[in-house]
């Protein structure tokens, strides 16, 4: 019974000397973990401090991007006064300017009727001709001229170049759709893009202004360059035609554009041509565009005003 008390003694003063060696494991453990804790939060609270640090010049960066938003143009951008005309021709002639061009065909509905024009090589060859041989040439002279005239401050001339415009037109229906644009084109200016002279310009002429010398003298009161506008009414002359066609035909929107394309270089030469010719160079040869445009007036259906 002694030994067996004595060894009993000893299991529990083991067993007690165990636990207490565990228990001083476990505080000493914690204890570690207490000390180790405000290091890691210090070196977290470090690391976000420096992250943050390390963060400020990137928007400081980005302020900066911002604020030059408001500085000069670069050298690949455009000044503020082609800035002001670009802006002025992609509007007067936009096919959204309410000047009725959309109503117009000038004499290619009953060209598409008659079998003339029955695909797009077909059209690309017609417009080819009329725009250096025949109106297009025409209009795009008189558009030169009747700048010239206006920039000049010369109305005398200019009613001159008016009347000689107004007599050209081939045919009444193309007098119609040419004059209707014209006063259109003038009261929807005068209405919204007025400049100082442009009425004393208007006043000066005895007939109605067709289409192109009107275009003509607002873009020379608004100090439009006059290359510019050439380029961009030829551009959509051409363009009205293409769309009166792609109506008739019909053609798809990608062969239009294809016609388009073909017409680039015969736009740019007319423009040249007309830059440097005289009145006395006006002149059409196109007799079949003409015949046309006379036909269309007893065309039993029709789409188009002219």
């Amino acid at each position: 019974m002694r030994m067996l008390a004595t060894r009993t003694g000893t299991t529990t003063m083991r067993i007690t000397v165990t636990t207490i060696m565990t228990m001083v494991t476990i505080i000493t453990a914690m204890a570690t973990v207490t000390m180790i804790m405000p290091r890691m939060a210090m070196a977290t609270s470090t690391t976000i401090t420096t992250m943050s640090i390390a963060t400020i010049p990137t928007i400081t960066t980005a302020t900066r991007m911002l604020m030059t938003t408001n500085e000069p143009v670069g050298a690949g951008g455009l000044a503020e006064e082609e800035a002001a005309a670009l802006y002025r021709l992609m509007t007067w002639l936009s096919p959204a300017f309410p000047v009725g061009g959309f109503s117009y065909s000038s004499g290619l509905e009953w060209a598409v009727e008659a079998g003339d024009i029955t695909d797009t090589a077909a059209l690309a060859d017609w417009l080819d001709v009329m725009l250096g041989d025949g109106s297009g040439f025409c209009d795009a002279t008189f558009l030169v001229r009747a700048y010239r005239a206006a920039e000049a401050g010369n109305t005398t001339a200019l009613n001159e170049i008016a009347e000689l415009a107004a007599a050209f037109v081939p045919s009444r229906e193309r007098q119609l759709e040419t004059t209707s644009q014209g006063r259109a084109f003038i009261d929807i200016a005068r209405a919204a893009w007025d400049a100082d002279g442009l009425d004393a310009m208007i006043a000066a002429c005895s007939t109605p202004l067709v289409y192109p010398v009107a275009v003509g003298v607002v873009a020379a009161m608004h100090g439009v360059p006059l290359g510019s506008t050439l380029h961009a009414f030829l551009h959509a002359l051409v363009s009205n035609w293409i769309s009166a066609a792609s109506r008739l035909i019909p053609l798809g929107q990608t062969d239009s554009q294809r016609v388009l394309v073909k017409l680039e270089a015969a736009v740019a030469a007319t423009a040249n041509r007309a830059l440097n010719a005289a009145l006395d160079d006006i002149g059409s040869a196109t007799f079949r565009a003409d015949l046309a445009s006379l036909r269309h007036e007893t065309q039993y259906t029709r789409l188009f005003r002219s």
